[in-house]
């Protein structure tokens, strides 16, 4: 049986695009938990972001952000 297709580029490029959406899905999960207002321009950013180190960093903030302003902005 071949199995070449679980190591290959494309295979990567899916299981990274899956853990994106993972992410971006907890990510929004604490925000509703937190009551974080999400307007639609911020969901989609978070949604489309693939960059799961950026959603690692911005579920980081979100632990105590009281805006969702306070997760994107550095400082």
């Amino acid at each position: 049986m071949d199995l070449s297709f679980y190591t290959s580029p494309l295979s990567e490029e899916i299981r990274a695009e899956g853990e994106a959406r993972g992410q971006a899905r907890s990510l929004l999960r604490m925000l509703e938990l937190r009551g974080v207002d999400v307007p639609p321009e911020a969901r989609q950013k978070i949604t489309g972001c693939d960059d799961t180190e950026l959603l690692d960093h911005w579920f980081s903030r979100a632990v105590t952000a009281t805006s969702v302003e306070e997760i994107f902005t550095e400082g």
